[in-house]
């Protein structure tokens, strides 16, 4: 057997002894249908790999069923099928983590900080989300779509006028009914639990990162829903 059939092969058993891992090893059911079936479950990582899956499960086939002789296969895999079920490999069984790929200097606000002020640290240094904290404790996150929202309904309230004096985070924080657009996650996540965290909550606006994933710890990052097509563009 040649290099790419054994490296091949060995990609191909472990994939499939993570396929029915997921499944509670069942007894009676080939690699195709745990494929199957995997990707049938909802946000399943499978689901965008099934075709491929499927397709190399041919070529195994071809490969152990099909031999002329112990140490001579009929389909040598080429560099393309080694390097793609070795991809598919890392993708199910060690999918990359939030950090280091995420890793960036997050600034914490304190409760007291004006509006005004956000707003203008908004349009010097187009910050998109403050974390907000009071005596080192995390109280909410503030987005500009957040303060978009605020604002609109100031205006509203107050026919067209936006009166920001006196105005403070923690004032924001009271009014917004968004309670829920943020997570926090422990540095070891791996980027397809964020991906499926912003497809399950539609009002998820950012991921925030710390050692292990206590609110109050030290922020290590933070991802939002562009950063994961972007390669965690810094802001």
């Amino acid at each position: 057997m040649g290099h790419n059939a054994e490296q091949f092969l060995n990609s191909f058993n472990r994939i499939e002894k993570w396929l029915k891992e997921q499944l509670n090893n069942p007894s009676s059911m080939g690699f195709s249908e745990m494929t199957r079936r995997m990707a049938r479950k909802k946000q399943s990582q499978v689901a965008p790999l099934e075709n491929d899956l499927l397709q190399l499960a041919q070529l195994r086939n071809a490969i152990v069923h099909e031999r002329i002789a112990a140490d001579f296969v009929i389909a040598e895999p080429n560099q393309w099928a080694v390097q793609r079920i070795t991809s598919i490999e890392e993708q199910l069984i060690a999918p990359e983590k939030v950090l280091p790929k995420f890793a960036k200097h997050v600034t914490g606000f304190e409760m007291n900080i004006a509006l005004e002020e956000i707003l203008k640290i908004v349009a010097k240094k187009q910050y998109s989300q403050f974390p907000i904290y009071h005596s080192g404790q995390f109280k909410g996150l503030i987005t500009v779509r957040g303060l978009g929202i605020w604002m609109a309904v100031e205006s509203l309230n107050s026919k067209g006028t936006i009166h920001l004096d006196g105005k403070t985070a923690g004032d924001l924080l009271a009014d917004n009914y968004k309670q829920g657009n943020y997570q926090f996650i422990d540095k070891d996540t791996n980027v397809y639990h964020v991906e499926e965290l912003f497809e399950q909550r539609d009002r998820l606006e950012a991921v925030l990162i710390t050692k292990d994933g206590d609110p109050n710890g030290n922020l290590l990052g933070i991802i939002r829903p562009r950063d994961l097509y972007n390669n965690g563009e810094k802001e």
